[in-house]
């Protein structure tokens, strides 16, 4: 068994104005399938591609850097993808909404945690939500490849703040990518079943 480049789950020009086609050509055409390739080459033999990703993940980070790396990114743009839709954005619904007033005290405050977080990220990175095992959420910005799976935290929504993630559309204003981001493009519902999953687990290991 191998990692493979999963196919967007919308067409390279569903979410213009807001993503370009272009930066998906790059992006997922090249970036992600770049990162697919060398985590091949990198587990070829070993039991890590056999895993789930989300398993692969943890165990490549104790294997060594390089892997790693690969196999995160791989992971974070297979699921950066589906946070993604088309006429997204705007306020959650449901049990997630009430969980993010409940930890947050109110969406706006969520929001201005996230963007904060997204371009406080010094260099390439990501923005994620969380759930952790204490039944709350969080917000959190890695470097690089980082993953918040290797710190045993569930992720709900990531929006990529790596510079090929907007850079075509936005140049350098990183803060205005998010404010698109969370306005015009998060898949609330991805989001949703992210939750309600991570909820799940958490009370099954409890």
């Amino acid at each position: 068994m191998s990692f493979t480049l999963p196919e967007l789950p919308f067409d390279k020009k569903a979410l213009e104005p807001h993503m370009s086609s272009e930066t998906l050509d790059y992006h997922h055409g090249k970036h992600h399938k770049a990162y697919v390739e060398k985590a091949n080459k990198l587990t070829e033999g070993t039991k890590i591609q056999d895993m789930d990703l989300d398993d692969a993940v943890v165990a490549a980070k104790k294997k060594d850097q390089a892997t790693f790396n690969n196999v995160a990114q791989h992971y974070n743009h297979s699921f950066f993808w589906k946070c993604l839709t088309p006429n997204g954005g705007g306020e959650p619904s449901g049990a997630l909404a009430e969980q993010i007033k409940k930890d947050f005290g109110s969406y706006e405050e969520f929001k201005e945690t996230f963007k904060e977080k997204g371009t406080g990220q010094f260099g390439s990175g990501w923005a994620w939500l969380c759930y952790g095992d204490n039944g709350k959420l969080c917000v959190c910005n890695t470097a690089n490849a980082e993953n918040p799976l290797t710190d045993g935290r569930k992720p709900v929504l990531t929006c990529d703040v790596w510079e090929h993630a907007y850079y075509l559309d936005y140049q350098n204003a990183r803060g205005d990518f998010l404010d698109t981001f969370l306005e015009n493009l998060v898949n609330w519902e991805f989001a949703q079943e992210n939750f309600e999953s991570a909820k799940d687990s958490v009370k099954n290991a409890a």
